[in-house]
C-alpha cells in the first residue's frame, strides 16, 4: 500500500477522534482499511508459507496449518 494511503488512514483516524467524520469520510476510511488489511494478510500469508521447521535430525519441512 502506498504511503499516501497510509497517511490518509492516519489522518482520518485523528480527525475521527478529534471532531468526527462525515458519511463520505467514513466510507473512505472503511475502503482504505479494507485495502490495508487485504495487503497485510497477503504479506503475512507469504511470510508464514516461507517458514520451514528444522527437526532435531536436520530435516526440514514447511510449517503446516494447525490440525493438518
Amino acid at each position: 500500500m502506498e504511503k499516501e494511503k497510509i497517511d490518509r488512514i492516519n489522518h482520518l483516524a485523528r480527525k475521527h477522534k478529534a471532531e468526527g467524520l462525515t458519511d463520505e469520510e467514513k466510507e473512505e476510511r472503511a475502503a482504505l482499511r479494507k485495502e490495508y488489511l487485504e495487503g497485510f494478510r497477503a504479506n503475512m500469508k507469504s511470510v508464514l508459507e516461507s517458514i520451514q521447521v528444522q527437526e532435531s535430525d536436520g530435516s526440514r519441512h514447511p510449517l503446516k496449518k494447525k490440525g493438518t
